[in-house]
């Protein structure tokens, strides 16, 4: 089986607000050899693009790189308007296993190989996060964007937030990126029945990790402003360690005491089927059941 690697760059654009942008970052995605782009996920209220590109580790090191480069080509961050945190065109890229046969320690390689090639030939600098960061405080994603583009230059001149790669400055129009390596997460978000964004921005607080609530949670408050409502928007880097359905019924609980309803959910990208196979074995209330026995993909993947 050949190897297989996994790249969910996030780019601060959208179909929505720069269609001719968004489908130069697509088409060139879709043009690199040795990767597939499995999924281009695209949120105007955001103003955000999240691909998801499968392929060789060279392909993937190569794509990761052309990708960069085009997004720092066609998007200015001093421009840059979106309810998502964000402090560089291409604001965040992390590299996943997707076979047996790659470690973690390859992907850390792989990003650390990424970020040192985007500052030596396009003088973007980056912080190395998850299971390739350098300092404990750099594993979340969260403390290293914090601050956002804006706040970057100043937050750079302190002593313990010099880039991994680079020197303590952004680049004038792409920012900042944090680069890394990562197990599968789910970028998971609930949609709820209110345009009143503090009801979220207070769900968001309880349910998060950093401010006591599930672990492998992170979650914000953002505003979906075409449709006049509030989300709970998240990432659950952990889905064995805190599954979708603990989240989305903490988040049912907690929006009844607004008087809010839960009016839909939706998952951003691709994700391991196990998470949503484990949402449903909760909610069926499926007795002995065995995920890689009775779900029958799992067998056609290993007769492969």
């Amino acid at each position: 089986m050949a190897k297989l690697i996994e790249c969910i760059p996030n780019f601060s654009v959208s179909k929505e607000r720069e269609p001719e942008k968004y489908q130069a970052l697509v088409d060139l995605a879709q043009s690199m050899p040795g990767c597939t782009l499995f999924d281009a996920q695209t949120d105007g209220n955001h103003n955000r693009s999240v691909f998801t590109l499968i392929g060789s580790p060279e392909g993937i090191e190569n794509a990761a790189f052309e990708l960069t480069k085009k997004a720092a080509e066609l998007i200015d961050m001093n421009k840059h308007e979106g309810q998502h945190p964000r402090m560089g065109a291409t604001d965040v890229m992390p590299f996943v296993p997707q076979s047996r046969d790659v470690t973690l320690e390859e992907c850390v390689a792989l990003s650390k190989r990424v970020a040192k090639r985007i500052w030596d030939e396009l003088q973007i600098p980056s912080f190395l996060y998850e299971d390739s960061a350098t300092r404990p405080e750099r594993r979340n994603l969260a403390k290293c964007r914090k601050g956002q583009f804006e706040g970057m230059p100043e937050k750079l001149l302190q002593e313990e937030w010099a880039p991994d790669f680079g020197e303590r400055k952004i680049h004038p129009t792409a920012g900042i990126m944090a680069i890394g390596a990562r197990m599968p997460l789910v970028a998971f978000n609930v949609n709820l029945d209110t345009d009143d964004l503090e009801i979220a921005n207070s769900i968001a607080k309880a349910i998060r990790g950093s401010s006591g609530g599930f672990k492998y949670c992170k979650a914000i408050g953002v505003m979906l402003e075409e449709r006049n409502i509030a989300q709970v928007s998240m990432n659950m880097v952990n889905y064995e360690g805190t599954p979708l359905y603990y989240a989305y019924e903490m988040i049912r609980a907690l929006a009844d005491r607004y008087g809010v309803k839960i009016i839909g959910s939706e998952v951003v990208g691709l994700t391991p089927a196990k998470a949503l196979i484990d949402c449903a074995e909760y909610y069926l209330k499926i007795e002995n059941f065995s995920c890689h026995d009775q779900v029958i993909e799992y067998h056609l993947i290993d007769m492969k």
